[in-house]
């Protein structure tokens, strides 16, 4: 066996065109900065606004410090190489960005399944709403994401450090991704590739067969409402959600339903929209189809002027 701490794997990146090296950094930088401030903007609403004090907010807090963790882990590592030209990243970092991106994505896919189902009860059992969702409840499905992530992380990561690489440090791809590094591997990676795909596809369709059937009795309810306005008023609390489900999973359906023939520039690119765009657009995705956290935010604007 190698000693695998001596390696150090070399990043192609996206592109050799210094030009469109330099639109991606700025592009990049701008991202970063506002995801962080927008998510952090949901963080610090939720905890200091009284009408955001329910189970809803709660978990939309602990979505957003997922997505400023999430991109943390990819993109300055992506714009130092940018800057700076230097491409190289070690073995153990990037083993470390590995298990930190897979953990986050898990937990995050679970979180959401979390929010259907706190949507689940607030329509469809809404005078038991504060008895099935308090706050221990809550605590505990937050916790849950967390550990089922750390669950999800551990068999492929056990299996990946276990693997011999071939003299070829070469990774095609911005990023610690797996199927680029699988591919400068010398040992048989079919088992490592096997439980990858079971891994994923588990739980992409485990927290999607459960989003879908929460959705199915949450329309179903809202249909049989009386009145225009309170089916309208019901549609509101999901909407947020609604989108931000959709855009995640079809963004991770698209990965794995692909063509192979779009080979790794397709997923290099998706990759890139998954780790800057996509968790830049969720808090303003909930700020905009939100009244309470409008309203929020502009209370918290006053108060500040005032001070």
């Amino acid at each position: 066996m190698k000693n695998h701490s001596a390696i150090t794997f070399i990043l192609l990146g996206l592109t050799d065109d210094p030009h469109l090296q330099v639109f991606l950094s700025v592009f990049l930088f701008l991202t970063y900065i506002f995801t962080v401030a927008g998510n952090l903007i949901i963080v610090l609403l939720t905890l200091v606004d009284s009408h955001l004090k329910t189970p809803m907010y709660f978990f939309l807090r602990h979505f957003s410090i997922l997505e400023i963790v999430f991109t943390t882990v990819c993109v300055p590592r992506f714009l130092y190489s940018l800057t700076t030209g230097d491409r190289r990243v070690t073995y153990n970092a990037c083993i470390i960005q590995l298990f930190f991106v897979i953990l986050f994505g898990a937990a995050e896919f679970f979180l959401l399944t979390a929010m259907s189902y706190d949507r689940y009860v607030a329509i469809c059992k809404p005078l038991h709403y504060t008895t099935i969702m308090s706050d221990r409840v809550c605590t505990i499905l937050v916790l849950l994401c967390w550990l089922i992530g750390l669950i999800v992380v551990l068999p492929p990561i056990s299996r990946a450090v276990q693997l011999d690489f071939c003299n070829s440090y070469l990774v095609d791809h911005f990023g610690c991704d797996p199927s680029s590094l699988l591919k400068i591997v010398c040992s048989d990676t079919q088992f490592v590739e096997q439980i990858i795909l079971v891994v994923a596809v588990l739980t992409l369709i485990f927290t999607l067969v459960c989003v879908i059937v929460s959705y199915i009795y949450i329309i179903r309810t809202i249909l049989r409402l009386p009145s225009a306005q309170q089916r309208k008023k019901a549609f509101s609390t999901c909407s947020s959600h609604m989108i931000v489900v959709s855009i995640t999973y079809g963004s991770c359906i698209f990965i794995y339903m692909k063509p192979a023939k779009e080979g790794v520039a397709m997923n290099k690119v998706v990759s890139l929209l998954n780790t800057s765009v996509i968790p830049l657009m969720n808090p303003f995705i909930y700020s905009l189809w939100n009244k309470q956290v409008k309203q929020a935010f502009k209370n918290s604007v006053k108060n500040m002027a005032f001070l």
